[in-house]
């Protein structure tokens, strides 16, 4: 019979051992731009990157959709030459039928034809349009504050961020209209059905004119956004907090984001690598302070805005619901969110490795995620339907999809892939709704841009339908005050970073646009958000925005952390208050 490995051995065997696995090695720094810098990242993706598998993407994200778009202005002209030449010789009824038939044809045509020109429009401009016009923006800000941000009030890098939005607008206009017009001699708008059948002469044809139109909208674009940004508020630190009234309504709010929960015993998050705590064990004392501090001054709501698992892995998950299972009282307050270590993360130990769009991983951790969120808040929030209306319970709308959610997760394949292509985007945005109606509701997003790279992973995008969505559903609820929770920052904060990294890729590609479809709620609501691991405290004009410390990232296992708990109260003419918040101590695992 085999004895069992006292401790004593253990010990002697650790120091007998050239390399202690349980301090881990090169492979956990893999992907972490704490421990190795962004290009020496870089040199090894292009080391283990599937050179195919990346041309493949390449053609089905961007060169697909490219042709699509180019070749739709060509349908239409064929179609409207058919018809005219039809009405010009219109002497016989054979002519008229001909002609009812094109014209029926045309009708039932022209809106999908319209609707796939529409997709592929917006498909490239998430792609490459909006991330161009925010990294020259961005690139632009972060020169200037190097060379002379040291000097600058907050008033003044202030007017530096408007004016390098101003600048960014008019560079990148004049670089889109110089690329239209050289793309210009090789566009053709005009063709009949006998081009079309031979698709080889039009190759060059259709790239030129998706080339132009998308040229021609960030020149003009560009500009738009440019002074949109410069005449929106700038971020600014929060200088004042509100008071609390002796007859308002008080909401403690517990803010946690950036949990990077692990699946492995000695494992170490992708980000900080071993310059980083090992373990999960700092989450069971974050939610046993948490505990303790509601039984004695009860908390109203939990809100973790994103990444709560490090790569999206189902034991990452298994792990959290388990920890939270252990504090029901806990549980049936919080709300979760997708951060993009949720659904982004493709591999956790290789940035090179891709998800295609129609990949099985990418379709699983979005699964994973609404497993989860479904589990923790699903009978309490409300998916928002194609009207705008909070509707169904998400555990009501996942119901539907049961059968198809549970072979995917058992078999994969690609068709039952396919069939949920459009699941998890629809669940967005959620709605707790407020009770009483001027109470306080909570606006659940999902601000991760559809990326298939692990390098790529931290962009962030608020889709137009989506807002559009949650503008309907606020609208039904008039006397409400809200939290909307999101993952990624809106904008980047009036506080000095080292790295140009630090800026671009992470907060909200089109950020400054949803910044000012929010202004209409002003100061009825505030934003929560994640990302960053950072804490602060501001407002864009009458929007506050609060963003979260990560009580994980940053620290080593002896290093105590923090978060906090935030207090909102209900003020004049439905304004919501935002009181001082509660600093919350987090103990390190291995202090005395």
């Amino acid at each position: 019979m085999t004895k069992p490995i006292s401790e004593r051995h253990v010990t002697k065997a650790a120091e007998n051992m050239l390399v202690d696995p349980r301090n881990g090695d090169i492979e956990d720094d893999a992907a972490s731009p704490g421990q190795r810098s962004l290009l020496a990242i870089a040199g090894s993706l292009l080391v283990e990157i599937s050179l195919p598998k990346l041309l493949f993407a390449w053609t089905i994200l961007l060169l697909l959709p490219a042709v699509l778009l180019g070749l739709a202005p060509l349908l239409a002209s064929a179609w409207f030459s058919t018809l005219s030449e039809q009405l010009a010789a219109l002497t016989e009824i054979g002519a008229a039928l001909v002609l009812a038939a094109i014209v029926a044809a045309g009708w039932i045509g022209w809106r999908p034809l319209l609707r796939i020109a529409e997709i592929n429009f917006w498909s490239l401009n998430a792609l490459a349009v909006q991330p161009g016009y925010a990294f020259v923006r961005e690139a632009l800000r972060h020169l200037a504050e190097l060379i002379a941000g040291k000097n600058f009030t907050p008033a003044g890098r202030a007017r530096l961020r408007s004016a390098n939005s101003v600048g960014a607008g008019i560079l990148l206009s004049a670089c889109a209209a110089m690329i239209a017009i050289l793309a210009w001699p090789a566009s053709r708008w005009a063709g009949n059905w006998s081009d079309l059948l031979l698709l080889h002469r039009l190759a060059v044809p259709t790239l030129a004119n998706a080339v132009v139109l998308m040229a021609g909208y960030l020149a003009v674009a560009s500009l738009v956004w440019g002074f949109a940004d410069a005449s929106m508020p700038q971020p600014l630190d929060l200088t004042r907090f509100d008071a609390a009234s002796a007859e308002g309504r008080i909401w403690r709010v517990a803010h946690l984001s950036d949990l990077h929960v692990i699946g492995e015993q000695y494992g170490f998050r992708i980000e900080s690598g071993r310059a980083g705590p090992r373990g999960n064990g700092r989450l069971n004392l974050i939610l046993a302070r948490l505990a303790a501090i509601h039984a004695s001054n009860p908390l109203d709501h939990v809100v973790v805005t994103g990444d709560m698992t490090d790569a999206g892995r189902a034991s990452e998950w298994a792990l959290i619901l388990e920890a939270l299972a252990r504090h029901p009282e806990l549980a049936a307050r919080t709300i979760l969110l997708p951060g993009n270590h949720d659904v982004n993360i493709v591999d956790r130990t290789n940035p090179a490795r891709l998800d295609l769009p129609f990949s099985t991983g990418k379709r699983l951790r979005q699964i994973r995620t609404l497993s989860a969120m479904a589990a923790v808040q699903g009978e309490r929030v409300h998916v928002v339907d194609a009207n705008g209306r909070p509707a169904a319970t998400l555990q009501q709308a996942l119901a539907l999809h049961r059968d198809a959610i549970m072979a995917v997760a058992e078999f994969g394949g690609l068709r039952r892939v396919a069939e949920l292509h459009s699941l998890f985007d629809d669940q967005f945005p959620m709605i707790l709704p407020p009770e009483p109606e001027d109470g306080l509701g909570i606006a659940i997003l999902n601000s991760n841009a559809k990326t298939h790279f692990s390098f790529t992973n931290a962009l962030g995008l608020v889709s137009v339908e989506q807002a559009h969505r949650l503008e309907a559903a606020i609208g039904y609820f008039p006397r409400a005050r809200w939290i909307v929770a999101l993952h990624h920052h809106l904008a980047e904060y009036p506080m000095p970073v080292k790295a140009f990294s630090e800026r671009i890729g992470t907060a909200l590609i089109n950020g400054s646009w949803f910044v000012r479809r929010l202004a209409a709620l002003g100061d009825r609501a505030v934003v929560m958000h994640g990302h960053r691991h950072i804490d602060w405290i501001g407002a864009c004009g009458g929007l506050k925005i609060i963003s979260a410390p990560s009580p994980v990232m940053g620290a080593t296992d002896a290093a105590a952390t923090y978060f906090y708990i935030h207090s909102l109260t209900t003020g004049q003419d439905g304004r919501l208050g935002l009181l001082p918040p509660e600093r919350v101590e987090v103990a390190g695992e291995t202090a005395d």
